[in-house]
């Protein structure tokens, strides 16, 4: 189970998130910022709402924040369009 690969973009796998988590990471936001994960090419697009999932299974909370933020592009384009 920890080899289980959550975010594609960056490769990282539910073991380092469960460590992070187990280090003190309480929000998507501390967990992209020890993993990398949602920092890839979708932005979180795909991640996020299974990082959400982990944390609150996780914590035990019913509500996690959702901090982490998309970075400008929105959403990729290719250079020639801009």
């Amino acid at each position: 189970m920890d080899d289980l690969l959550i975010c594609r973009c960056e490769g990282v796998c539910m073991g380092l998130i469960l460590k992070a988590i187990d280090e003190g990471s309480t929000s998507v936001q501390g967990v992209k910022k020890r993993t990398r994960a949602g920092m890839g090419y979708c932005q979180g697009r795909t991640c996020q709402p299974i990082l959400r999932d982990i944390l609150q299974k996780s914590i035990g909370q019913n509500e996690i924040e959702q901090t982490q933020k998309a970075q400008a592009p929105v959403r990729p384009i290719p250079l020639g369009k801009l």
